[in-house]
C-alpha cells in the first residue's frame, strides 16, 4: 500500500515475529511515562495480543503499526485508539524504541504516513493525542504536523512523585 511508504520507512502491521520487539517496548521502563504502563507484560499476553491484532480496526478499536526501516528493521510503533467511527475520531501515539534512532525524522514520517491513512483510508475527520507537559519533543513533533494545542490537564499524571500537566493536541481534516 502505498499510502504506508515513506522515502526512510514505512508502516506494517503486527506480524508474530514481533514478539521480542513488542516486548521489549512494552517492558521498557523508560516508556512507561509516556505509556501510562506500571507493571511488566508477558511474553504470553504480548504473544495473545499479536495473535488479536489482526482484527479489523472497527472491531477493536485500535490499529498498531510496527515502523520499520526499507532494510526491514523494526523501529518503532505507531498507534490509533479510542477509534470511533461514528465520531469519525481517533487518538494517536508514537515510539520510537531506539535512542539513536530517535531525532532523525523516522516519528514525524510515521506520524504522516499515520495521519493520510486516517483521513484517506478511514475517513476520520480528527485525530488527537495527549502529550505531558516535559515531552518538549512530542510537542515539537506533533506541531510541525498541524496538531494543535486545544487544552491542558493540570496535574494530571502522577510520575516519579510528582503531578505533570498533560496537553491535548487534536488535528482536523479540512
Amino acid at each position: 500500500m502505498k499510502t504506508l511508504k515513506g522515502e526512510d520507512i514505512y508502516l506494517r502491521a503486527l506480524e508474530p515475529e514481533d514478539l521480542e520487539f513488542v516486548h521489549s517496548i512494552e517492558n521498557d521502563e523508560d516508556i512507561w511515562v509516556v505509556s501510562n504502563t506500571q507493571t511488566p507484560f508477558s511474553r504470553y499476553i504480548i504473544k495473545q495480543y499479536l495473535e488479536n491484532a489482526l482484527k479489523d480496526i472497527y472491531e477493536v478499536k485500535q490499529l498498531r503499526l510496527v515502523i520499520s526501516t526499507h532494510q526491514d528493521k523494526p523501529i518503532g510503533l505507531i498507534d490509533l485508539f479510542d477509534f470511533d467511527f461514528k465520531n469519525k475520531r481517533a487518538g494517536v501515539g508514537v515510539i520510537i524504541k531506539n535512542e539513536s534512532d530517535r531525532n532523525k525524522g523516522y516519528g514525524k514520517a510515521a506520524l504522516q504516513l499515520l495521519k493520510e491513512y486516517s483521513f484517506k483510508h478511514l475517513d476520520l475527520h480528527q485525530i488527537y493525542c495527549q502529550i505531558s507537559e516535559d515531552n518538549t519533543s512530542s510537542i515539537r513533533l506533533f506541531k510541525s504536523l498541524g496538531f494543535q494545542e486545544i487544552g491542558l490537564r493540570k496535574d494530571w499524571n502522577f510520575i516519579n512523585g510528582s503531578f505533570k500537566n498533560e496537553f491535548l493536541f487534536q488535528l482536523i481534516n479540512d
